[in-house]
This record gives C-alpha cells, sequence and structure tokens, in this order.
C-alpha cells in the first residue's frame, strides 16, 4: 500500500512481479545457519538479482536503444535482456570494474565505453551519452521501474518464508534495499541494510539528514562502491529501513569463504549481506539476500 510519504508502494512492487514473471527465475532459499536462510540470487538469469530491475524497466518503457552504467552486473543483465529483446545496449563502465565481467558484457552483444574516475563520473557520462545518441537511460538502481523489479526479490521471500522475521540485504545503489522495504511496508519484519565500510553512503546519508557523496571508494565489494544514494530509493530507505550496518573486506571474505564451503558460488558483493548477518546477529528466523555469483565470465544462463 503507498504511504503519503512515498511516490511508489508495495503494489508496485507487485505490479513488477506480474510483468518479468517470463523473464525471471523465482530463486530458491538455501538453509545456511539455524534461523538463517539464503535467498539465492546468484542462481538468478544473468547471474545476480539486477535482471529484475533491467526487466521491469524495459519491458516498461518499450525501448529499442539503452545507456546503461554498471560496474558489472548490471550490465550483464541489460546486454541479457537486449539479446533476448532485440534492444541495442551500451555499457558505461569506470576505472576499477572488474574486466571479467566486462568481457561477458561484450559476449552478450553489448557495446562498452570505458570512463575514468568513479561510479559517479561513470554515472554522469551515462546520462550524457544517452541524451546524445537518443537512447533510454537505464541507472542500476536509480529509477522507480528499477527499484520496483528489485523489490521482488524480498516479494518471493515473504511468500516463500512468512515467518521470516528480519532480511539482510546489501546495500551499494540502494535499488535492493529500497526495493525491499517497498516489499515489506505494511509487514512485521526488520529490515537491514549492509554496506561495506568503505561506502557507508546511505549511513552518512541518513545521518546526515540527505544524500552526501563519498569519495570513490576501495572494497572488495565491487558492485557496493556507489558513491552517492539515488534520488529514488533515499527517501523510500529513509522512511522504511530499520538499520544500516558496516562490514569490513575481512568479514566480507570470511563470510565469501563460508558461503562457498557451503556450495554457493557467491562473488564478494553477495556475501556482504551474510557477512552483516553474522556481525549482526538474530533471534527467530532471518535470510540474507546473497545478491550475485558473477565470479567468471559466464554467470547463469
Amino acid at each position: 500500500m503507498t504511504t503519503p510519504a512515498l511516490q511508489l508502494g508495495h503494489a508496485d512492487v507487485a505490479a513488477a512481479a506480474d510483468r518479468i514473471a517470463t523473464q525471471i527465475r523465482h530463486t530458491p532459499l538455501l538453509p545456511c545457519l539455524p534461523g538463517l536462510r539464503l535467498k539465492a540470487e546468484h542462481r538468478q538469469r544473468s547471474g545476480s538479482f539486477k535482471l529484475r530491475g533491467a526487466a521491469n524497466a524495459l519491458l516498461g518503457n518499450g525501448v529499442s536503444a539503452v545507456v546503461a552504467g554498471s560496474s558489472g552486473n548490471h550490465g550483464i543483465a541489460v546486454a541479457t535482456l537486449g539479446a533476448r529483446l532485440g534492444v541495442a545496449v551500451t555499457v558505461v563502465m569506470a576505472a576499477g570494474a572488474s574486466p571479467v565481467k566486462a568481457a561477458r558484457i561484450r559476449e552478450l552483444g553489448a557495446d562498452i565505453v570505458a570512463v575514468p574516475g568513479g561510479v559517479a563520473d561513470r554515472e554522469r557520462h551515462a546520462r550524457e551519452l544517452a541524451a546524445n545518441i537518443g537512447a533510454f537511460l537505464l541507472p542500476s538502481s536509480d529509477h522507480d521501474l528499477v527499484v520496483a523489479g528489485a523489490g521482488t526479490v524480498a516479494l518471493e521471500v515473504l511468500a516463500d518464508a512468512p515467518d521470516t522475521d528480519t532480511i539482510f540485504v546489501p546495500t551499494g545503489g540502494g535499488g535492493l534495499l529500497a526495493g525491499t522495504c517497498l516489499a515489506a511496508l505494511g509487514k512485521d519484519i526488520r529490515v537491514i541494510g549492509v554496506e561495506p565500510t568503505a561506502c557507508r553512503r546511505y549511513a552518512r546519508s541518513l545521518a546526515a539528514g540527505g544524500p552526501v557523496e563519498l569519495p570513490p571508494p576501495d572494497t572488495i565489494a565491487d558492485g557496493l562502491r556507489g558513491q552517492r544514494p539515488g534520488e529514488v530509493p533515499f527517501p523510500i530507505i529513509q522512511h522504511r529501513v530499520d538499520d544500516l550496518i558496516g562490514v569490513s573486506d575481512e568479514a566480507v571474505r570470511h563470510a565469501l569463504d563460508l558461503l562457498r564451503r557451503n556450495g554457493v558460488n557467491a562473488e564478494p558483493s553477495g556475501a556482504v549481506a551474510l557477512a552483516g548477518a553474522l556481525r549482526a546477529g538474530w533471534t527467530g528466523t532471518a535470510v540474507a539476500i546473497v545478491s550475485g555469483g558473477n565470479t567468471t565470465a559466464k554467470g547463469q544462463p
């Protein structure tokens, strides 16, 4: 249900679930530790949850050409959909982006434009390029339809495990956390965002009362290097999130090792929510979202 403070609501997530049903997989919940399960988005088509928001935006707009700024997983998702839907895709990537993920994007038929600087520079270049060539700009998180699509992850969690008390969400650009907040509106469930300690842009922005832009960060969680909260996700997170916690790269490596020893082939960004759960602890039943598994060039078909 949409609240007066927000432009998006639970109904937008439900509509996204209907729109993208033929393009995505309903991913499973996997056992991890007593009282803790994993939402296996590393098994999603294209290898991450990013396919959900990208599909909702592309299907909701009917475009023929798209520009997307990405550290990797969003670009892989958009390129996957572009190949499937006949949409021309250009992905803008910043310095330090994964060359393995870039290779996968090219394999899928998309063009790549490499730019110096960090995520903020990448996003500015993507906006300018889209305007210059007349293409649809598809942000990785800062778009109504992308946020609503990302929220379908939590919608599935709540449908499959209605006894869930807490959900831990990896937080970079904020689209997945904001979408989870929308799915959780009116529900008795704690939503915990987990950020790398090197780039706590949402924690600092909430403390400041408005978006704060940080310098380009250094973290092994390459998909969570956003420097500034998005205009769409920020008010949603501000309205509904219960807590934001930070985790070190060492904690992420520990969580990554635990996942891999249990047969979950996550990438570092995909281990951040588990790292947060291990740091914060939980009571009752909890879910940590494994957001991606693009550790090789292939991802998931």
